[in-house]
């Protein structure tokens, strides 16, 4: 609901409410009880109009003026002048103007009457003044908490964008090096690499900013990625890859899987012992699943061939696209580096 709906709805509430009690003496009748005559319900009138100029002066002015200032006394001593000012115009436009017969002029009343009638009515207006302060805070706590939450959610976006400019350069970073490397081997394969390549980025740089992408073209750019990865490799890399065939075109955050790739890469593989990478992503029963195992080669301090960012990006982001629909865990156990992360991909 926008703003504007939210406005106009508040007033409708407001306007049905008010059309309930004045036309209440519409309703209440009954064989020995006829509809008032104009006189009468002109008398009658005047109770829910002074409801009103009390209820509205509360709402527009003394609980935004005094109450949400804090300055409680000016806000009681405020509401005492106003009920009285209400009570004793109603009472003498009772007594002087609109008497209940026009014909005979009032009787006098004792003291204790006008004591009893005036302390009543005050306890009336009371919780009329109680009601505009309730729906007034309720109101102001609705705005606020949709403030906070666009608030919250424009943060967010914001994080989301500056972590996924953190990771296109990472991606670019590591991939140039691995092109690098290619040069000095082949370099017909290396100018396809690169083609491959541009073809790669074009999807990062441009399909891959909406906040989501199919899951057939995330798995598209995966397939390349791993195919410009497996140029370079050593004969006795083993590399066992299991994607879906045909993938759904169920939306998911873009570049999810690729920093777990690229450690697998990076980390599980050596140039002179048997090393071996599994990459198994797939969807099953509304889940989709990535599994990664590989031979573990750490790097020294030394290497400089990337920032090490990837796996806390990663982290972040999840928490923030996929909160409590996630579970992420990876580490290193008997020489063999795992990483496993399952997304719920429909909220229930």
């Amino acid at each position: 609901m926008t703003a504007l709906q939210s406005k106009y709805s508040g007033w409708l509430i407001h306007l049905t409410a008010w059309a309930v009690i004045f036309g209440m003496p519409l309703f209440v009748t009954s064989p020995d009880r006829p509809l008032m005559t104009g006189s009468e319900y002109l008398r009658f009138l005047l109770v829910p109009l002074s409801f009103m100029v009390v209820f509205y002066t509360n709402y527009f002015l003394l609980i935004e003026r005094y109450l949400f200032t804090r300055q409680t006394g000016r806000f009681l001593g405020g509401n005492a002048l106003l009920i009285a000012a209400v009570i004793v115009g109603l009472h003498l436009l009772f007594r002087y103007v609109l008497p209940p017969d026009a014909q005979h002029p009032p009787l006098p009343r004792p003291w204790q009457d006008s004591v009893r009638f005036f302390a009543g009515n005050a306890a009336l207006y009371l919780l009329v003044v109680g009601a505009g302060v309730a729906i007034r805070m309720t109101g102001g706590w609705y705005k606020a908490e949709a403030a906070r939450q666009e608030l919250e959610h424009s943060r967010t976006q914001a994080e989301l964008q500056n972590l996924k400019s953190q990771l296109n350069p990472h991606f670019l970073f590591n991939t140039l090096n691995n092109i690098y490397s290619l040069i000095q081997i082949d370099a017909d394969r290396a100018q396809q690499a690169v083609h491959d390549l541009s073809r790669m980025l074009r999807y990062v740089l441009y399909e891959s900013s909406c906040p989501t992408v199919p899951l057939a073209a995330e798995v598209e750019f995966l397939r390349d990625y791993i195919e410009l990865m497996r140029i370079r490799l050593p004969r006795h890399v083993e590399v066992g890859v299991s994607l879906p065939e045909e993938p759904s075109p169920t939306p998911v955050a873009p570049l999810l899987f690729i920093s777990l790739i690229e450690n697998a890469f990076k980390h599980g593989t050596s140039n002179d012992r048997p090393s071996f990478i599994r990459i198994n992503i797939h969807e099953r029963d509304g889940e989709l699943v990535c599994r990664i195992r590989n031979s573990c080669f750490p790097k020294t301090a030394s290497d400089r061939s990337g920032s090490g960012i990837g796996l806390k990006n990663l982290s972040k982001r999840l928490e923030m696209i996929y909160p409590q629909r996630h579970t992420f865990e990876y580490g290193e156990r008997g020489g063999t580096y795992t990483a496993s992360l399952r997304i719920k991909l429909h909220e229930r």
